[in-house]
């Protein structure tokens, strides 16, 4: 009976054990995660998304590259989307293989007609060359602590449908004619039962890598969405920045479905992974949220979605960046203002990379979008300090700030011993804010948020705070 007990014990301790090592959600702070038993948070400044598919990559080198910068997240589309070259006006786009370049999960035939050159697929056979670079990818992102988001479908922008091997003209499989915003969807004919097959393969051979979680489709509410508000009313109503896409209801059905496919499959495997579901451009508060959800993404996201979404005590990411030209200093802000909402994941889209600038040393690209290798050294400076001051008890605090002429400011704080702030100057001279502390006695470390060097360290004893100095500064308080 004692060895029953004690292996039993040995069991229930590996189990929890292993369950540490996969990225899940903090328990004593569900809004961050929590990776082999550290709080953690997940900033990146990755490729466009195409390590895996692109042979030409070399995503080793990439790997270490953004590591070596201090990140730790990368987005990764797995093969039901791709793109062809010139797409979106990118140049050079690790999403758009060259001829002889592209490996997807499916084996390729002999017959001839892919639309964008070689013999079709064969969605029936998986093609085991894929699955070794997968899982590659997969490990060298685990040696390097980086966490991948597994994006399983996207939307297909129009034309994108043409060169998916799901469609009937790619494949010898005799998938359904139908729409390219039917596919997406449950109305799909056969092409569901190709997609859950698809799914459930990703999801066994991903299994064994705690580094990663899997988001269900990207920006669903490109192809479907039931209603588009007017963000501004100044600006013109047919900017897709002007507007607020609701994703339809008939692409989250389809989603729902999806994350079902993820969650029964996983139901006998050794690790349960978190699901993320991409909700909208900019923000907006998530109805009818998916129990089954535990990480909702937002694109060229504003620190309003934070806020909308916080009640839901899940993480609330920002997975991509773009289309607000190509300044460092613009999604370093960015960066900073969403974290500083109570954001848990911000990955910018860095278009430095692409296959033969793995290293992401070229900045004369041609792209809707920035990246360079100063951005990712000032995000990796952005991770060192929340990790330094301890984020898992800090959450946004908007009382603490009474008064900050001349800047912008937020704040969070533990309400009790820790506060932190973030300041962007809008005035010449540097900001007097008032803050609402009691008297008493306070440590404060001003840290420049571009070069990561310390500014200054003062004693106060409460009042009003002088700022030391112009530019993005933070500022950690400690009683």
């Amino acid at each position: 009976m004692l060895r029953f007990h004690t292996l039993l014990a040995a069991v229930l301790f590996t189990t929890i054990a292993g369950a540490q090592q996969v990225l899940r959600l903090h328990t004593q702070n569900p809004h961050y995660f929590a990776y082999q038993n550290k709080p953690t948070i997940l900033v990146g400044s990755g490729e466009h998304y195409g390590a895996v598919v692109n042979t030409a990559f070399d995503f080793e080198k990439y790997l270490q590259t953004i590591a070596q910068d201090g990140l730790n997240t990368t987005r990764l589309f797995t093969g039901a989307y791709v793109e062809k070259l010139g797409d979106f006006g990118i140049n050079n786009n690790t999403l758009a293989p060259a001829a002889g370049k592209l490996l997807l999960p499916w084996k390729r035939t002999e017959v001839p007609g892919y639309a964008l050159g070689g013999a079709r697929f064969d969605l029936e056979q998986w093609d085991a060359a894929y699955f070794q670079r997968l899982k590659a990818f997969m490990q060298a992102a685990a040696q390097h602590n980086i966490i991948v988001e597994v994006n399983l479908f996207s939307s297909h922008y129009g034309g994108g449908w043409n060169y998916s091997a799901l469609n009937r003209a790619n494949n010898i499989n005799k998938t359904d004619s139908v729409a390219a915003l039917a596919v997406n969807t449950l109305q799909n004919g056969n092409i569901l039962g190709h997609q859950e097959r698809y799914v459930r393969k990703l999801v066994r051979e991903l299994n064994g890598f705690g580094n990663c979680y899997f988001e269900i489709q990207n920006e669903p509410w490109a192809d479907l969405s039931d209603t588009t508000l007017l963000r501004n009313e100044y600006g013109p109503g047919t900017d897709w920045r002007n507007t607020l896409q609701v994703v339809a209801q008939r692409s989250n059905d389809w989603q729902r479905k999806v994350a079902s496919w993820i969650r029964s499959e996983e139901q006998a495997l050794a690790n349960k992974h978190l699901i993320a579901q991409n909700i909208a451009n900019f923000h907006f508060p998530v109805a009818d949220a998916d129990p089954q959800v535990s990480i909702f993404n937002f694109h060229y996201t504003l620190p309003l979605a934070v806020t909308e979404n916080y009640h839901l005590n899940k993480v609330i990411g920002f997975n991509e960046t773009g289309f607000a030209g190509k300044e460092d200093a613009t999604y370093r802000r960015q960066a900073w203002r969403f974290m500083m909402a109570g954001g848990a994941l911000f990955n910018h889209l860095d278009y430095s990379f692409w296959p033969g600038s793995e290293a992401g040393l070229d900045t004369a690209f041609k792209a809707p979008g920035g990246g360079s290798p100063q951005l990712r050294k000032q995000l990796g400076v952005l991770k060192q300090i929340l990790d330094a001051v301890g984020f898992i008890d800090l959450k946004p605090d908007t009382n603490l700030l009474q008064a900050t002429p001349g800047a912008s400011v937020q704040a969070m704080g533990n309400g009790s011993n820790k506060w932190l702030l973030y300041l962007e100057p809008l005035a010449a001279r540097p900001a007097v804010l008032t803050l609402n502390l009691p008297r008493g006695n306070y440590e404060i470390v001003w840290t420049d948020v571009v070069t990561g060097r310390r500014v200054v360290q003062q004693q106060w004893q409460g009042g009003q705070l002088q700022v030391p100095a112009r530019g993005d500064l933070v500022a950690f308080i400690r009683k």
